[in-house]
C-alpha cells in the first residue's frame, strides 16, 4: 500500500473511530429520560437507541454531510499536500475534547467540537482566517442558541398542552400512557441524533477521500455525492457507540438538570426530536446535546423555575462556550506536531 492511500485509510479509521466516541459521549442524549424515568433498563435503552442510530440512513439524505465536508472550511487556500493532515489533526481535536468532557461527565456538543477541530487545524495550516467560511458558519453558530432555545419552547408547550389535556385524567393513566408513550419518543430522538450526528463523519470522510484523490469535487469545488459505503459504516460506528453507553453522562443529564416522569421524558424527547428534524431536513449540523438539554429545562421549567437545578445547567453552558475554542486549540497543536513528524520523517 502506497504511503498516501495508506494515510488516507488511517484517517478514515480515525474519524469512525470519532464516531464511535461521538455515540459514546452521545448516548445520554438519546436515553437519559427514559433510563431517569425507569422505562427501559440502561442496557435495553441503548440497544434501541443503537438501533434507531443506524437506520437513521433510510430517512435523512446528506445535506449536514456536505455542510460539514465543504461549507464550513474552505482547503484552497492550503497545500494540497497538507489537506489530509489537516483533517487528521481536525478529528486528533474532537476525540481528544471528547474523551475529556466524557471523562469530566458534561454532556458538551460531539458536533462543535468536530467543526472546532477542523476550522482549528485549517487555520493554523493557513496561518489565516481566511479559510473560514462565513456563510455556513452564521448558520451553525446562531443554531447554538437557537437549537436549544427551540428544543426549550417546544418542551415547554408540549408539557403545558399535555397537561390541559389530561388534567382530568387519573395520574396512574396517565404515568401508563407516557411510559409507553416514551418508547417512541425515544426512538424518534434516536433517529435525530443518528441522521445529524451520523453525517458530520460521512462529510469528513468524503473529503478525506476527495483530498487523497479517491473522488472528484463535485462543480463549484462542493462536497461531491457521499458513498453508500461510507454512509453505512457513520452509522454503524456511531450506533456501535451508543451501545457503550456514556453513563456518566446519563447521569447528569437524566437526573441532576431537573426530576423527570414519564409524560416529562416523552415531552422533552418529542421536542428534542422535532428540533432535530428541522435542522436535518436543512442541512444544519446541530448540536444533539444542546438540543436535548434544553427540552429537558422545557420541561422541568412548567413546574417551577426552582425544578431546574440551574447551577449544573450553567456549568453545562460553559462546557459549551468552551468546546470549539477548546477542540480548535488542541487541532492546532496537533497539526504542528504532525507537520513536524512529517518533515522529520517525509511520511
Amino acid at each position: 500500500m502506497e504511503p498516501a492511500t495508506a494515510l488516507v485509510v488511517f484517517i478514515i479509521i480515525v474519524a469512525l473511530i470519532f464516531d464511535y466516541t461521538n455515540g459514546m459521549h452521545d448516548a445520554a442524549n438519546s436515553i437519559a429520560t427514559v433510563v431517569s424515568t425507569r422505562v427501559l433498563s440502561p442496557g435495553v435503552a441503548v440497544a434501541w437507541a443503537a438501533f434507531f442510530n443506524f437506520i437513521a440512513f433510510a430517512i435523512f439524505g446528506t445535506a449536514v454531510a456536505k455542510m460539514i465536508g465543504g461549507g464550513l472550511v474552505d482547503l484552497k487556500p492550503i497545500a494540497k499536500e497538507l489537506h489530509l493532515y489537516v483533517l487528521l489533526a481536525g478529528l486528533v481535536g474532537v476525540i481528544t475534547w471528547n474523551l475529556i468532557t466524557w471523562y469530566l461527565g458534561l454532556p458538551t456538543s460531539s458536533s462543535h467540537a468536530l467543526i472546532g477541530g477542523y476550522a482549528g487545524a485549517a487555520v493554523a495550516a493557513a496561518s489565516s482566517f481566511s479559510v473560514i467560511i462565513p456563510s455556513g458558519w452564521y448558520l451553525t453558530l446562531s443554531f447554538i442558541i437557537g437549537a436549544p432555545l427551540i428544543g426549550m419552547t417546544l418542551g415547554f408547550i408540549l408539557m403545558l398542552s399535555v397537561y390541559w389535556i389530561f388534567r382530568k385524567t387519573a395520574v396512574s393513566k396517565v404515568d401508563r400512557y407516557f411510559r409507553v408513550g416514551q418508547l417512541f419518543s425515544a426512538a424518534a430522538y434516536s433517529l435525530g441524533h443518528g441522521g445529524n450526528d451520523a453525517q458530520k463523519t460521512m462529510g469528513i470522510i468524503t473529503a478525506v477521500l476527495v483530498a487523497g484523490g479517491f473522488l472528484s469535487s463535485a462543480e463549484g469545488g462542493k462536497l461531491p455525492e457521499i458513498p453508500l459505503w461510507v454512509v453505512l459504516a457513520a452509522h454503524s460506528a456511531i450506533g456501535l457507540g451508543t451501545l457503550t453507553g456514556g453513563w456518566r453522562i446519563v447521569k447528569t443529564m437524566g437526573s441532576k438538570i431537573t426530576k423527570l416522569q414519564p409524560v416529562g421524558g416523552f415531552c422533552a424527547e418529542t421536542a428534542g426530536a422535532i428540533t432535530l428534524a428541522i435542522a436535518t431536513h436543512f442541512g444544519i449540523p446541530v448540536s444533539t446535546t444542546h438540543t436535548i438539554t434544553g427540552a429537558i429545562v422545557g420541561v422541568g421549567s412548567t413546574k417551577r423555575l426552582s425544578a431546574v437545578k440551574w447551577g449544573v445547567a450553567g456549568r453545562i453552558v460553559w462546557a459549551w462556550v468552551l468546546t470549539i475554542p477548546m477542540s480548535g486549540i488542541i487541532a492546532a497543536i496537533t497539526y504542528y506536531l504532525i507537520l513536524l513528524i512529517h518533515k522529520s520523517t517525509g511520511f
